[in-house]
């Protein structure tokens, strides 16, 4: 069993306009993940710095971040970063560039988790519905053409308000979509932006929103997760 879990942290902006890192830990803390994705993690210009400290999540909390930063003080590539819990075994590491007007990208890792290679990609996508399917696309291509194939969960902050969307029905091709539930505003939700996407080699267990008192004033989304049990079931043609 493997609990994945995505949160958009809002550069640990809460919806009480405060940059609270420590709140953005807390919570964190409280989704008790295997691995867990975060968006807009860094700040958005100049050197791109990381609203969370790398010393302090190692000393908090029980993860420790996967190394995708290309700057001293960021904790990811284009605001997303994954966290992975102590104990899983890092095997690599990539950034990936995605096509759209503003800075947008992906990344993944591969896991060794209890004897099991794994691939978890995360991602931010555009706010525009052109760019997403182009992201959707060029995403699905370099995880499946220029890679070994992994067992693969696709996780993060896809932008998209309808499960029917053109973009969603790109990703359906491979993998399963699930929408743990309503994440977006925090205080009272109404969009379902935060989804988990999992090759046929997973089955989801449980999925949902995470809504302390805390998660609902940390960020202006809730964190989602779900619970995953593996069973190989051979290669994707």
């Amino acid at each position: 069993m493997l609990k994945i879990g995505s949160y958009n942290i809002q550069k640990s902006i809460g919806v009480d306009a405060r940059r609270r890192p420590d709140r953005t830990l807390k919570v964190i803390g409280e989704l008790q993940c295997d691995v867990i994705a975060l968006q807009e993690a860094d700040k958005r210009f100049g050197p791109r710095e990381s609203t969370l400290n790398r010393d302090h999540i190692l000393a908090q909390t029980n993860f420790r971040p996967v190394p995708f930063a290309v700057g001293e003080h960021s904790l990811g590539w284009h605001g997303n970063a994954i966290l992975v819990r102590q104990g899983i075994e890092i095997l690599d590491h990539r950034r990936i560039e995605l096509p759209t007007l503003e800075p947008r990208g992906a990344v993944a890792v591969d896991l060794e988790v209890e004897d099991q290679k794994i691939r978890v990609a995360a991602m931010h996508l555009s706010l525009i519905g052109h760019f997403r399917k182009k992201q959707i696309s060029s995403l699905m291509h370099q995880l499946h053409e220029g890679l070994d194939y992994l067992p693969t969960i696709l996780i993060g902050d896809l932008n998209e308000w309808r499960d029917d969307a053109k973009s969603i029905r790109l990703l359906e091709k491979r993998y399963e979509v699930t929408t743990p539930g309503r994440s977006f505003p925090s205080p009272l939700p109404v969009g379902s932006l935060d989804r988990i996407i999992t090759s046929p080699e997973f089955t989801v267990q449980k999925a949902g929103v995470h809504k302390s008192k805390t998660a609902r004033i940390a960020s202006d989304h809730l964190p989602v997760w779900a619970e995953l049990a593996l069973e190989p079931a051979g290669h994707l043609t």
